[in-house]
This record gives structure tokens, sequence and C-alpha cells, in this order.
């Protein structure tokens, strides 16, 4: 009697045995199918942060370039135009002189000369400058007008705003892509540790194995799902959406 009782025992505890080893196996199985789906997301998402970060930095080197040459460009203006107010006063000196001097035939000349000066090589923001600069008692230049000569370079600076801006971007992108490549690790060693579970004999082994893959499965997903996605990103845009 005694002995069939313990065969009994045995039996029953060796199919609760196998019935844990089963349920384990298909928790594995679970974790193991859902882990290589999410690795996969979190490398194709790293690819994506890294393909925007090139196209960044390829922009933002772009908008640096044509800033540099708008920069040359206005310099070049503002110093035709500085050269052409030399004119413009040399001009109003004759005219004033001969104003002063009584010799209408020479006010004439210098008036006509102003008005060649002023039709053919000022722009609207330059005479406004000039304007505002005859109109003030004391001797000044157009260029002295509050802000004037930072509109030369107005282009320039707008581009170095963009330029920057969008490297700033391409390294958000950098640190984003190697935060979904370190998550794409972490994967991979949960992976690594599913895949050994069924080489442990004892249960408790395995239970302290697929413990530490579960626990690293949640931290890595937790972590994924707080680094934002690529700019622009859209699962339609892939099929045509």
């Amino acid at each position: 009697m005694s002995e069939e009782n313990n065969e009994k025992k045995t039996e029953k505890t060796t199919r609760t045995t196998e019935q844990k080893e089963k349920t384990l196996e298909i928790i594995v199985a679970i974790f193991l199918g859902v882990t290589a789906l999410l690795t996969s997301w979190a490398s194709w998402i790293g690819s994506l942060h890294g393909g925007n970060q090139s196209t960044n930095y390829t922009v933002s080197n772009n908008l640096s370039a044509e800033a540099n040459s708008e920069y040359n460009t206005a310099m070049q203006n503002y110093m035709q135009d500085m050269m052409i107010w030399n004119q413009i006063n040399e001009v109003l000196l004759d005219q004033q002189f001969a104003e002063e001097s009584g010799d209408d035939l020479a006010a004439e000349k210098a008036e006509w000369r102003l008005d060649q000066l002023l039709n053919d090589n000022v722009t609207d923001s330059f005479l406004d400058a000039i304007n505002w600069a005859l109109e003030q008692e004391e001797a000044v230049s157009p260029f002295e007008m509050e802000g004037y000569v930072e509109s030369y370079f107005d282009t320039y600076y707008d581009l170095i705003e963009q330029s920057d801006a969008t490297l700033e971007q391409g390294k958000k992108d950098n640190s984003n892509g190697d935060a979904f490549g370190l998550v794409t690790v972490i994967y991979s060693v949960v992976l690594f540790m599913l895949g050994i579970v069924g080489t442990f004999k004892n249960l408790p082994n395995r239970y302290i194995v697929l413990a530490f893959s579960v626990a690293g499965f949640f931290f890595a997903t937790i972590y994924m799902f707080t680094l934002p996605m690529p700019t622009g990103f859209s699962l339609s845009s892939f099929f045509g959406g």
C-alpha cells in the first residue's frame, strides 16, 4: 500500500512538473516571438533615425554654404553702397557750394548727377536710409540708421538659423538612433537568455533565467516607448497612404 501511494505521488509530481515545463515552454515561445518582432521594430526605427540624421547633416551643410554665399553677397552690396554714398555725398557738397555761390548751372548739373545716382544705383531700402540721413540736423551717414546695416545680412542670419536648427535636429536623430540601437542590444540579450532557458534541467534555474529575461524585456520595451519617433514618421506613408 505504501509503495502504491509513493508511486501515485511520484506520478503526480511528474505530471505537475511536465505541466510546469509545458507552461514554461509556452511562455518562453511567446516572449521569443514578441521580442523578435520588437527587435526588428527597434532596429528599423533606429535606421530611420540614422537616415534622418544623415539628411539633416547634409541639409545643414548646404544651408551653411548658402549662408556663406549670402554673407559674401551682402558684404559686397554693403561696400558698394558705401562707395555710392561717398559719391552722393560729394555731389551734395558740390550742389550746396554751387547754390551758395549762385552758380545755377553747376547746381543744376549737381542735381542731375544726384538724380542719376539715386535712380540707377540705389535700392529702395538704401534710398529710405539716405532720406533719413538727409533729414537729420547733423551730418550723418545712412548706415547709422538703426538696423539698416543689419538688414544687409537678414538672409544670411535666416539661413544660419535654419542651418543650426537642422544640425541640432540631426544631433537629436543621432542620439535617438543610438538609443534605439541600445534597445536592440538589450532585446538581443533577452533573446539569448530566452534561448538558453531550456538548457537548464532544474525548473528553479529556468525560472531565474526567465525572470531576468522578462525583466530585460520590459525594461527595453518601456525605455523604447519613451523615445520619439523619427520626424515625419507615418506607417501609412510606407503603404502608399
